[in-house]
Formats: structure tokens, C-alpha cells, sequence
């Protein structure tokens, strides 16, 4: 019993991770939030990610949603950077396909611009 237990037990945590996003992060500026998440694991190239927004617990759903990744310039290397519109999918959720030229850490700007109010700003990286 306790053998068929541990099975059980092992095939539901398999199942579960491999339904888990492959990328998922969190970034905040004062009362708003984004959880941002990637069906596939960074890489150099295109990345499709998915960007909820909520402030205050309420999902951002009339927002402009713009995304900037960039690398500074490095010895020997230009400054490189990546900015895109996201798509609008409801919910509080947005798509935007950012293409990273090489892997090490990214600056990511996520720029909310409301209909009536002032735009604002949530920064945090990209690792890969």
C-alpha cells in the first residue's frame, strides 16, 4: 500500500510540473502587479510571453501595454533591446513576442499607459 502510495504520489507531481509554465515571474511597482510567463523556457531568439496586470487585486483590462527588453552596452558589445505592443487577450492578460539577440540578463520595462491617467512603469530581468 505504501509502495502503490509513493507511485501515486509521484505520477501527480509529474503531471503537475509538466503542465507548469516553463518561465513565470513576478514584478511590482506600488499597487500594481504583473506575473509574467512563457510557455517555453527563454532563449535566444523569440519569446512569446504572457503578462497579467492587476492593481489592487483588480485586473488591468483598458490598458496600452508596451514591453522594452534591453542589454547596456558592454566592452566590445552595442547596446541591444527589443520593444513591442502586447496584444490585448481580456482579463488583465497580454501577448507580446520580444526577440532577445543573445542570452545573459535583460532589462524588461513593462509601460502601462491608461486611457484617462498617468502612464506607468514596472520594471524587473530577464535571466537566461
Amino acid at each position: 500500500m505504501k509502495l502503490f502510495t509513493k507511485i501515486f504520489f509521484t505520477l501527480l507531481l509529474g503531471v503537475s510540473l509538466s503542465h507548469a509554465a516553463a518561465f513565470s515571474k513576478d514584478a511590482k511597482f506600488r499597487s500594481t502587479t504583473a506575473h509574467i510567463t512563457a510557455e517555453q523556457p527563454l532563449t535566444t531568439g523569440a519569446n512569446t510571453l504572457v503578462v497579467t496586470l492587476k492593481k489592487g487585486g483588480k485586473a488591468l483590462s483598458d490598458v496600452k501595454v508596451t514591453l522594452k527588453a534591453f542589454m547596456p552596452a558592454m566592452p566590445g558589445m552595442p547596446a541591444m533591446s527589443s520593444k513591442v505592443d502586447a496584444k490585448n487577450l481580456g482579463n488583465g492578460k497580454y501577448q507580446a513576442t520580444l526577440n532577445l539577440a543573445m542570452s545573459g540578463t535583460w532589462q524588461l520595462h513593462i509601460f502601462i499607459t491608461p486611457k484617462k491617467g498617468k502612464k506607468s512603469r514596472i520594471k524587473t530581468t530577464l535571466n537566461f
